[in-house]
């Protein structure tokens, strides 16, 4: 099994000068020290207007910086936000194949559409197209980073010309593709089109056996691949939190993971939110004493060995990857740091000692499947010799002259400086004749 680092970069009220800029880089620096001590992805969210509990807004930014700080983690994006008014689709594919580039081959492509109402009415998504918006945007962006050139598109929601879209990533045809899922529909779901599931939804182990069963024999029997390659894939969150003493650990952790799950259903699911003037944290805090004590989503919080045996138990139903919720609330640096080194010392390398072979072993029981998978797929027909010509701006305003009798812009001058203010007067020209 893998294991990864999962941020939404939380920042509980109330807020002073610099915590924001401390956030950052107490992340930055947490990736880096993930990195050395072998853990394999770092997992980066994309969420708007979520305050305290998601200040991450731009995760291409912030992996693209963790990309220059480290040699071998892999960068997930968990997920970007697909439907086209939060971003559109060649956007995406733009900033993916950047981002592989810039990593050396590092991109972990996941993708989502959100259920937040602060998100979905800020970008004007409506709430009953958000996934089949999402789909149309991920089929057509991996199309983009697959194809040269990448055909152009009528779609639904979104439509562009034939363009070639560059760069292209390392990953050909591109980086593996994950959707967010938060509960056992979108597995299926995920399963039907080949990409990795995501799930961030906290699951004792006895229920992820039943996810991961429906993921797998849904891939082998009704998978159409809606990218150019599959990724069977189930990753699945939990808490983190671990030392020597199972006190400590709760001490140091638990209130963080608590203040997690309380934000998280406030933005998705009972709160009343006041952009600028709600405080979250006060809320947590009055709500915090009745909350019931134990709970089984608090199973990755205690000493390496009650670690252990939680993560046993998702190795054992078969669940190729966890991801740790260890930045939440107001949990500390330093306690995320000597978590993250004694979990590498005393346990992780026990879950990767056979895990070449199980990810062979895995890959060959799902080739077939896979092929006959691609075989469903209906593609997007590739252009050839009818790709349409684009005519420089220049030009077009040129020939447009010429066809009204007028006389056309003079050409470039060598001097550019000259250029450009023969071709602002030129421009102004046309402006002016409509």
């Amino acid at each position: 099994m893998r294991f990864g680092i999962f941020y939404e970069h939380q920042l509980p009220r109330p807020w002073t000068s610099g915590e924001e800029l401390k956030l950052f880089q107490d992340a930055l620096d947490q990736v880096e020290l993930a990195d050395r001590l072998g853990l394999d992805n770092v997992w980066e969210v994309e969420h708007h207007f979520l305050e305290e509990y998601s200040h991450s807004s731009a995760p291409e930014v912030f992996l693209a910086a963790c990309s220059q700080r480290t040699k071998r983690i892999r960068l997930g994006h968990g997920i970007t936000l697909m439907p086209p008014n939060y971003n559109h689709p060649a956007r995406v594919a733009e900033r993916i194949a950047t981002l592989d580039l810039v990593s050396c081959g590092r991109v972990e492509w996941g993708t989502g559409e959100s259920s937040a109402a602060l998100e979905l009415g800020g970008y004007r998504v409506p709430v009953a197209e958000k996934r089949d918006q999402w789909r149309e945007a991920v089929e057509q962006a991996a199309n983009m980073l697959a194809m040269d050139p990448y055909p152009g598109f009528e779609g639904k929601y979104f439509s562009m010309p034939c363009r070639n879209i560059v760069p292209k990533p390392v990953q050909r045809p591109h980086p593996p593709l994950w959707v967010a899922c938060s509960n056992r529909e979108t597995i299926k779901l995920a399963a039907r089109l080949g990409i990795g599931a995501l799930t961030f939804a906290f699951v004792d182990p006895a229920e992820a056996r039943q996810w991961v069963d429906d993921y797998y024999r849904i891939l082998k029997e009704e998978c159409v691949p809606i990218g150019h390659a599959v990724n069977a894939n189930i990753c699945m969150v939990s808490s983190f939190g671990v030392h020597r003493d199972a006190e400590e650990a709760r001490r140091r952790f638990r209130e963080g993971f608590r203040f997690f799950s309380f934000a998280l259903g406030w933005h998705y699911g009972f709160g009343e939110h006041v952009p600028g003037r709600s405080d979250i944290w006060s809320k947590f805090q009055a709500a915090l004493p009745k909350m019931p004590e134990g709970t089984s989503d608090e199973g990755g919080i205690g000493t390496p060995d009650q670690l252990r045996e939680h993560l046993r138990k998702f190795a054992e139903v078969g669940v190729d990857q966890v991801a740790f919720i260890q930045q939440g609330g107001k949990n500390r640096h330093e306690h995320i740091c000597e978590a993250l080194e004694l979990f590498a010392s005393e346990i992780m390398d026990e879950f990767h000692e056979n895990e070449a072979e199980r990810v062979l072993k895995k890959d060959e029981e799902l080739a077939p499947y896979i092929e006959a998978a691609f075989k469903r797929k209906k593609a997007m027909k590739p252009l050839d010799d009818e790709i349409p010509p684009v005519l420089a701006l220049g030009r077009q305003i040129a020939e447009k002259a010429r066809a009204e009798g007028q006389e056309p812009p003079p050409p470039i001058n060598p001097d550019r400086a000259q250029a450009r203010q023969d071709w602002a007067e030129a421009l102004k020209k046309a402006e002016r004749a409509g």
